[in-house]
């Protein structure tokens, strides 16, 4: 698909949307009986985030919602938390948006037969490491919980024979649970695709491991069929090298889905790195507002056909879901138009800025990786939070700065090491970013990032205590609520007061 077919393909994917709601709440309340064009729709129906959608359509009547921003009723909401606040939100899902979802997914699958003409990666099952397939009940027909679990409940049912887990253990809601139990049930199955977030997949291995303590630590030893990993929901520059590492002896790749619980937006269809390809004839249309002008009044709103390379975009959705004009939180950056290809960059809440240094995710997932292979150290998980200056007149009181909390595949203990990792992290954000730079500048505006090195573990424990471990949760990267990280400081110091006893 070339550019020109792609922005022919999002006309047609919104006239198509906008066609099918225009008798909704929603659409009568935004004139959708009129709109015919791009600059149409953006003319009448504003941007909004989860929180406008809420307040202003579903929740009065949720969870039945009955034409209000979709036709029909709303059959599912996945369960998503707020990674810097952990607050759930109720994102409605639909059976076309089910549709919509798959067909990207195997629009992935196509993408590497054409790389690799003489796959066999049909010829045996795909194991997915997803949170529980249990649905909560909250109204006749309507279903809410994890996204993978209502993915499982639209599944094919010619597709299912070829799917692990089994639907008792895909009910496990308790995760350390589930992969004790599906562990050893995989080794019995021909696995040919593995699915699920890195940090994830990084448990389940862990486990593989127990299981098979005198073979090689690697995938090829588990699985010997295995041709593709799926990965996706987080940042794979951080685990990179550790799968590189399990991958050796393997003739398995990885490949990049870009689902969130709204859209599915994208997938890789070159390889590692090479940036993901916009999914853009099946159901979502996409608008691109740069991320300088997110505090706009009247940003500018880009689709297909006008957007620029190499520009933070955040990325906005209206679906076949419901969601219109819907600021996602995610951020993208186009490489390429033809076809229109991306890089997912951070989230627009995952900006570091309590002191006006304007860090974003992305910079911090390079500068954390880059530190961590010169000493050697596969990283595992971390989250990083603003420190604010303390009430004193004494010499840097009055200077702010970034904790970071970081674990490893090794406890890191050595002090040189600690201080190897804590000044390259500091010098590759200075380079990477300008008003941080400015900020270091002498030493002068903030302090030296305070780095805090946990035990392995001590992220999946924390995430366990807060019911938040495995399927659609992730770890929170940036964490402006000091609340949350006082209490994950507080936790990973008795992690480690422990786990050096």
């Amino acid at each position: 698909m070339n550019a020109v077919p792609a922005a022919m393909a999002q006309e047609q994917v919104l006239q198509c949307l906008v066609k099918r709601a225009a008798d909704t709440h929603f659409g009568r309340d935004h004139g959708f009986a009129t709109i015919r064009t791009v600059d149409d729709f953006q003319r009448q129906v504003p941007l909004r985030g989860y929180q406008d959608f809420w307040c202003d359509y579903w929740q009065d009547s949720f969870p039945v919602l009955q034409d209000c921003t979709w036709p029909g009723l709303i059959p599912y909401f996945a369960l998503t938390s707020g990674t810097t606040t952990g607050a759930t939100k109720y994102i409605p899902y639909t059976q076309a948006m089910g549709a919509t979802s798959f067909g990207g997914m195997l629009d992935l699958f196509v993408h590497h037969v054409t790389q690799r003409p003489a796959s066999r990666v049909f010829g045996g099952k795909g194991l997915m490491l997803g949170g529980t397939s249990d649905l909560a009940e909250q109204a006749a027909g309507v279903f809410a919980g994890d996204l993978s679990g209502i993915a499982a409940n639209e599944v094919p049912w010619w597709l299912t024979p070829r799917i692990v887990p089994p639907r008792d253990i895909a009910l496990i809601a308790d995760w350390s649970e589930k992969i004790k139990r599906l562990a050893p049930l995989s080794l019995n199955h021909d696995i040919r695709v593995l699915g699920g977030a890195p940090n994830w997949l990084l448990l389940f291995f862990d486990q593989l491991a127990e299981l098979k303590p005198d073979q090689a630590r690697r995938l090829a030893s588990w699985y010997s069929n295995l041709e593709v990993i799926v990965h996706g929901g987080i940042n794979f520059a951080p685990y990179r090298k550790r799968f590189s590492e399990l991958l050796e002896g393997s003739r398995a790749e990885t490949r990049e889905a870009y689902a969130a619980s709204e859209a599915f937006i994208a997938a890789a269809d070159r390889g590692d790195g090479d940036g993901l390809r916009l999914v853009a004839d099946r159901g979502v249309f996409f608008e691109f507002v740069p991320t300088n002008e997110l505090q706009s009044t009247s940003p500018t709103r880009h689709w297909l056909a006008t957007l620029e390379l190499d520009v933070e975009y955040a990325i906005v959705v209206s679906t076949c879901a419901g969601a219109w004009a819907y600021k996602l939180g995610d951020t993208v950056r186009f490489v390429e138009r033809h076809p229109p290809r991306l890089l997912v960059t951070g989230r627009t809440t995952y900006l570091l800025s309590a002191f006006g240094e304007h860090v974003i995710d992305e910079e911090i997932e390079a500068a954390a990786a880059l530190a961590a292979n010169a000493i050697d150290a596969a990283i595992i998980d971390y989250s990083v939070s603003p420190i604010m200056p303390e009430n004193g007149l004494e010499r840097g009181q009055s200077r702010g700065g970034h904790h970071y909390i970081v674990e490893c595949e090794r406890m890191v203990t050595a002090a040189a090491d600690q201080d190897a990792f804590t000044r390259l992290l500091d010098e590759r954000l200075c380079q990477l970013n300008d008003d941080y730079r400015s900020q270091r500048r002498n030493d002068f505006g903030l302090k030296l990032p305070l780095v805090q090195f946990v035990p392995p573990g001590t992220f999946a424990a924390w995430m366990a205590r807060r019911k938040q471990l495995g399927g659609q949760h992730k770890v929170p990267r940036i964490i402006n609520d000091g609340s949350l990280f006082a209490d994950l400081k507080a936790f990973a110091a008795s992690r480690t007061q422990s786990g050096l006893q």
